[in-house]
């Protein structure tokens, strides 16, 4: 890939503080885990994600597109390409009982608005530390409500920067899945159709879901949630515990002894670390009960 060609054009499409080369991917990963990623952009308008995913395209560069970081893992020796970072497209409106916030935007400050705005169906997501993109994309949910449930609609692009308007049914919402994933798209924009509410009810639930959270959840250590999506029929920190695997580390990295679910990095573990003891879970919970967990979190980057 001809770097010098792609940079200089780069150039003319963000502010050079937009850019930045060999960035430690580590500073941008819930896991605090990963190497540097050759170039690192961070659009501040939708036109500069379409030019820019068009220029990587047109030179055979690899991209990868993400939010706040919260569900990957960046191997050690960093990512070849560009890494773009939504965050700073962070747009949010309310216009009566619809929101409408760009894909960088924070879940928990979406929630903040429904809140403000008395809009209820958006408490669960108060306590999610995602973005819009990534929670469209996983279909994200806690405590039984997803995204599929509040979602009208969403702006998507393709890989050749075309735009499409997908309805709910469109989105092909299922369990931690959606078109965005099986059909290369990019998602820009989302607009959440919630309803009228009591902001005292809606600050409640809230509160409770984030309390049921802090208790239940080792929030004091990186991860990036629940490590494991739940295999049909079973709860995955269930079968880890039931496999004895609380407490079980790899380097720096551990099986929560708080969750199971959660794989954390309580000293300094390296991307290699997590992607062992992930695998290492896998093998044992499949040896012991014939169930092969699959991960929930997404593996980029090179050794």
């Amino acid at each position: 890939m001809d770097l010098d060609a792609v940079i200089y054009e780069l150039e003319k499409i963000f502010d050079k503080k937009n850019i930045n080369y060999n960035e430690p991917m580590k500073n941008h990963t819930s896991f605090r885990v990963g190497g540097p990623a050759d170039i690192f952009i961070i659009p501040e308008k939708t036109w500069q994600v379409i030019s820019a995913i068009k220029l990587f395209k047109e030179h055979n560069i690899p991209f990868f597109i993400m939010g706040n970081g919260t569900n990957i893992v960046v191997r050690d020796g960093g990512f070849k390409g560009a890494v773009i970072k939504l965050t700073s497209l962070n747009n949010i409106s309310v216009e009566g009982n619809k929101i409408k916030a760009q894909s960088g935007a924070f879940l928990s400050n979406v929630s903040m608005e429904a809140l403000k705005n008395s809009l209820k169906g958006m408490e669960f997501a108060s306590g999610i530390p995602g973005t819009v993109g990534g929670a469209v994309t996983m279909n994200a949910g806690a405590y039984g409500p997803e995204i599929k449930d509040v979602i009208e609609s969403a702006v998507l692009c393709d890989y050749d920067g075309n735009l499409f308007c997908f309805n709910r049914d469109e989105l092909e919402l299922s369990y931690r899945h959606s078109i965005v994933q099986s059909g290369n798209y990019i998602v820009l924009e989302a607009v959440f159709a919630l309803e009228k509410g009591d902001s005292t009810a809606i600050r409640s639930r809230m509160e409770e879901l984030n309390r049921r959270r802090a208790d239940k959840q080792p929030l004091n250590y990186p991860s990036a949630g629940s490590t494991f999506k739940r295999p049909e029929g079973y709860f995955a920190g269930k079968l880890i515990e039931d496999a004895g695997l609380k407490g079980y580390s790899i380097g720096g990295a551990k099986v929560s002894e708080k969750h199971a679910g959660f794989i954390i990095n309580y000293n300094n573990a390296t991307a290699k670390d997590i992607i062992e003891l992930i695998k290492k879970v896998q093998e044992i919970v499949n040896e012991k009960f014939g169930v092969l967990l699959e991960p929930e979190i997404k593996i980029i980057g090179e050794e």
